[in-house]
């Protein structure tokens, strides 16, 4: 036992000096190392800094990847394995490589050689197995408490990693039920397209990138990140409908308020020649006059819809007639109609007459897939029965008229079946019928005057059964007489012209817009009232043919 005595003192010597060096100075240094790099590690951090570790922006998004989605691993994992490095390579120079080596050599850790064999032998016998130790000692344990550290930053990264993907579908769902508890869906309204938007394509308004998935996502929660650096929010409480947004689908311009108000279509449907677009003119006039009475308000969704509006008033003001559609599919003119706190987007489809002539056009207007209500105009003059009834003067004044080619019940007949195919939830429209011509009806002695129930006029003048389909295939409906002469061009009626929107009116208080105090008897099936006008003209002012 005795032998072993001086390894023993030898052993505990150099425990004695590993555990000193190591508590005492080695263990602190390589730990304060350890944590400077891998603060150094989570930079850059000067602005526009290159990262190797940033992947480069994908083609099909414009958009750099959530911070939290996945760079976020990247830069704890890059900078924890710097900082382990650093460490190592601390602990093999200058302690491995160079002050245990000299103490070995017999030399002072700076290099110098000992002075003497004793100084010497005392140096490479008692002092480098202790150095050596301690500095392997204080590496492992620096290694193991930031690795501890690390470890616990790794868990607080994983909760915030658990806490915005459970946001995604959190945010997403709050939009998408305040979306349908508002009745909010977005339809392209372009022709060739007509297709559901879930999403908007929105533009960046610095470099103009179009980002096709601006919502809470893997490109990130609150904001996304252009490939230009600027910020795009996400949300529409962020302020992203204040974006510029396309129909993802063909790429045209949406109006702003598409993703924010409830949408209404109400196609006009007739045939050629039956007053359909000079109705629609007289309708959004008929709107403008009751914005002008401070019943509503009306807005046009952009300035394309403005522009088209003016062009059919001048048109209709020189020449006395509007233009015959000549669009297979028309583009819907949109307007935003506001009473009261509530507010919607009118779609107004004027399609060209020859889409009702036969099934399979009408089966091409994918954009009666999305109607809430139908606007049948009805030009009665076309109608074989009504003008056998017509006597020879009369039949000349039915001539000059112009009417269509196709009566109201063959519109009907095409319409009805495809429209049913279409929505498949015919039963739950509404049918506002609108008369037109009734300035030349007016004046026709072989026909009654129509009068105030419209429906009752058309079952007298041979349309029982029209009306009678009309009651049976849709939840409701209701009839009008207007006179779009009276209600545009020069010296416009105004009485006519709120006439003339009555029926969008009802359309619209059917889709929840309290309007329905402003279409007669505040929708009442069939009934319509002359509009008593205010001021000097209190008294109702009772129709006069154009």
């Amino acid at each position: 036992m005795s032998d072993y005595i001086p390894l023993l003192v030898l052993f505990g010597w150099t425990a004695l000096i590993a555990v000193g060096l190591c508590l005492g100075y080695v263990l602190w240094k390589f730990l304060g190392i350890g944590v400077g790099a891998v603060w150094r590690g989570l930079g850059p951090w000067q602005t526009g800094g290159r990262d190797q570790r940033v992947p480069v922006v994908g083609a099909g998004e414009p958009a750099h990847l959530g911070y939290w989605w996945r760079q976020m691993w990247v830069d704890a994992a890059s900078a924890a394995g710097y900082g382990v490095r650093v460490v190592w390579t601390a602990f093999s120079d200058p302690w491995a490589d160079r002050y245990v080596d000299n103490l070995f050599h017999g030399r002072n850790p700076n290099g110098r050689r000992g002075t003497s064999p004793g100084t010497r032998i005392w140096l490479a016998v008692f002092v480098g197995p202790g150095t050596a130790a301690g500095a392997l000692l204080g590496a492992v344990l620096a290694t193991v408490l930031l690795g501890s550290v690390l470890a616990v930053f790794a868990l607080l990264l994983g909760l915030v990693w658990l806490g915005c993907a459970a946001a995604v579908p959190v945010l997403r769902g709050a939009e998408r039920g305040w979306m349908l508890a508002r009745g909010v869906r977005v339809k392209c309204p372009y022709p060739g397209c007509y297709l559901a938007v879930p999403l908007p394509m929105y533009r960046c308004s610095k470099c103009r990138a179009e980002h096709r998935s601006l919502h809470p996502g893997r490109y990130g929660v609150l904001w996304h990140a252009c490939a230009c650096g600027h910020r795009l929010p996400t949300t529409r409480i962020a302020g992203r409908a204040k974006l510029t947004s396309l129909c993802p689908h063909c790429a045209q311009y949406l109006p702003e308020s598409a993703g924010t108000t409830r949408v209404v279509h109400a196609p006009l449907i007739g045939g050629t020649s039956s007053g359909k677009t000079m109705l629609m003119a007289a309708m959004v006039e008929g709107l403008h006059s009751c914005a002008r009475r401070g019943e509503l308000t009306v807005e046009y969704a952009s300035d394309d819809d403005r522009h088209t509006a003016n062009d059919l008033n001048q048109n209709l003001q020189s020449t006395g007639w509007a233009r015959a559609t000549t669009t297979p599919q028309p583009r819907a003119l949109m307007l935003a109609v506001t009473c009261g706190r509530r507010r919607r987007l009118l779609y107004l489809y004027d399609p060209m007459g020859e889409t009702v002539s036969d099934a399979e056009r009408v089966r091409a207007q994918h954009y009666l897939a999305h109607t809430h209500g139908v606007i049948l105009v009805a030009d009665v003059l076309a109608d074989a029965k009504v003008r056998g009834r017509l006597a020879e003067e009369d039949t000349r004044r039915a001539q000059d008229a112009r009417p269509s080619s196709q009566g109201p019940w063959d519109t009907y007949q095409r319409l009805t079946g495809e429209l049913t195919a279409l929505t498949g939830r015919r039963s739950k429209l509404s049918v506002a019928t609108v008369v037109t011509k009734r300035d030349v009806l007016d004046q026709l002695v072989s026909l009654p005057v129509p009068g105030a129930r419209i429906d009752t006029w058309l079952e007298e003048i041979g349309l029982g059964g029209l009306v009678r389909a009309l009651g049976h295939d849709f939840r409701a409906a209701r009839y009008w007489a207007v006179s779009a002469h009276a209600a545009t061009g020069t010296g416009p009626l105004e009485s006519e012209q709120r006439r003339a929107a009555e029926p969008v009116l009802w359309l619209l208080a059917a889709s929840g817009l309290r309007t329905g105090a402003l279409t007669g008897h505040g929708g009442e099936g069939g009934r319509e009232r002359r509009i008593r006008l205010r001021g000097n003209s209190d008294r109702e002012r009772k129709y006069s043919p154009a």
